[in-house]
């Protein structure tokens, strides 16, 4: 079934940008992820081996805090600032990316996938990992198989420290032995229960404890990922009646179990339903939960079928707007629908926490901050209660009258949104008092806040 350019734009991307290229078919939203993005270049960031690097320098200060050094609290504050600054860049980078972006389908699922393997920043070290495990561990593997996308994000050092595996130490290893450390079951817990089977999924706490022994020995060397067999239990692990590993520890086993599990048939039904969940309904119709399931099934974890699958089925082309935009892409298709994504990308840092950061925070969402490993809701009531909605009323306001003096936005309303609104919206914004009160009419409606 044929799917509009307005549903295949707004629902499965950031939005129309009005005067710039928009996906008008299924297989032009599935040919973006693979084109080659003008973008990446400019929006190019420091590697996870440099930001380790950046880490070693952090230590490096704080010893000599610790031994009275002199100038060493000074350097201690400019390299604070300096982490600051890249943290906020990094931001930027995601938000101008997809603002800016000709690929939509592509940009939401570079947001899906690192909601759905969540790293959120608790702390300065984690929040400086976050840029570089997007870009690296998420962005390449969007359109490839599940599999190599879970082994990428299970070896990213981001996702290691945030889910402790890097403290996690065989305790019949050599190292677990001398220095009596133990075992965590975070990393593994995690896999099964958010990122694979789900939480309903056949899995036993017997799995996740074999799971995690065999996980042991991944760990965060000078480059990034590594492997240490010192650190790892030794022995084979069962988990899910398979045997892997054996006398000598190996990172390969790890993968081989994470291949399997990729296609492991509660795997199916998970990304299939995560992905009905985002993009289409708080409360899918099974027909295309086991419609997007099947496709990755039997494709074996291949995601462009699978999102080809979700893309085609009748339940994705219904006109009705089930799904509340969460407060970033709120904010990004605004940006797109005003077409100001340059002035985000250009802007001085200190300007965008105030006119973006802050706005974001009130309407109830802080970039690469999650509150938890299971990532952002999905529930529309957890984003349009009153205060978030005062929240967005107020920024939408302000970007109007900054951006929006000079727009028709009867022609606006037409260009983002088409002739499927309402008479009552298309009233209001053509009543207007002034061409910015009719902007902002339509960045508040109903029909714009949802997808």
């Amino acid at each position: 079934m044929a799917v509009s350019t307005f549903i295949l734009n707004n629902r499965f991307g950031y939005g129309i940008r009005p005067g710039a290229p928009a996906a008008s078919s299924v297989a032009e939203a599935l040919a973006g992820l693979t084109a080659r993005d003008p973008l990446e270049k400019t929006f190019r960031r420091p590697s996870i081996k440099e930001r380790i690097k950046l880490y070693e320098e952090d230590r490096k200060i704080r010893r000599d805090m610790r031994n009275n050094v002199a100038g060493a609290g000074e350097r201690r504050k400019d390299f604070r600032k300096k982490m600051r600054m890249l943290i906020a860049e990094d931001r930027r980078a995601f938000l101008a990316r997809a603002s800016l972006s000709d690929f939509g389908f592509r940009e939401r699922l570079v947001g899906f996938w690192a909601d759905n393997f969540t790293v959120a920043g608790k702390n300065q070290q984690l929040q400086l990992a976050i840029g570089s495990y997007v870009d690296e561990a998420i962005r390449p593997n969007i359109a490839g198989n599940f599999s190599e996308l879970l082994k990428a994000v299970v070896t990213h050092p981001a996702m290691l420290l945030y889910l402790d595996q890097n403290v996690s130490v065989g305790p019949n290893s050599p190292v677990g032995k001398r220095r009596e450390r133990g075992l965590n079951e975070n990393l593994a817990r995690e896999i099964l229960e958010l990122h694979t089977m789900g939480v309903e999924g056949s899995y036993t706490q017997d799995d996740v404890r074999q799971f995690a022994e065999l996980l042991t020995g991944f760990g965060i060397g000078k480059n990034g990922f590594s492997f240490d067999p010192k650190r790892a239990e030794p022995g084979a692990e069962t988990v899910l009646g398979k045997s892997y590993g054996g006398e000598r520890p190996s990172a390969d086993d790890v993968f081989a179990f994470l291949d399997d599990l990729a296609v492991h048939p509660d795997t199916a039904k998970h990304v299939g339903r995560k992905l009905a969940v985002h993009f289409v309904s708080e409360t899918p119709p099974q027909a295309l939960v086991d419609a997007i399931s099947a496709a990755y099934r039997d494709s074996k974890g291949d995601l462009v079928t699978t999102y080809e699958a979700m893309l085609t089925h009748p339940a994705s082309v219904s006109p009705k707007r089930e799904k509340v935009k969460q407060p970033t892409e709120y904010v990004i298709s605004t940006v797109r629908a005003l077409d100001v994504g340059d002035v985000l990308a250009d802007s001085p840092v200190r300007e965008l926490r105030e006119g973006l950061a802050i706005p974001l925070m009130a309407m109830g969402q802080e970039l690469f901050r999650a509150p938890g490993p299971d990532g952002w809701s999905e529930a529309g009531a957890d984003w349009i209660t009153p205060p978030a909605l005062a929240a967005r009323i107020e920024w939408a306001t302000l970007i109007a009258r900054e951006y929006g003096q000079d727009v028709d936005p009867r022609e606006l309303l037409r260009q983002v949104l088409g002739e499927d609104v309402s008479n009552a919206l298309k009233v209001a914004v053509a009543g207007a008092e002034s061409k910015w009160e009719g902007v902002a009419l339509l960045l508040v409606s109903p029909e714009f806040n949802r997808r």
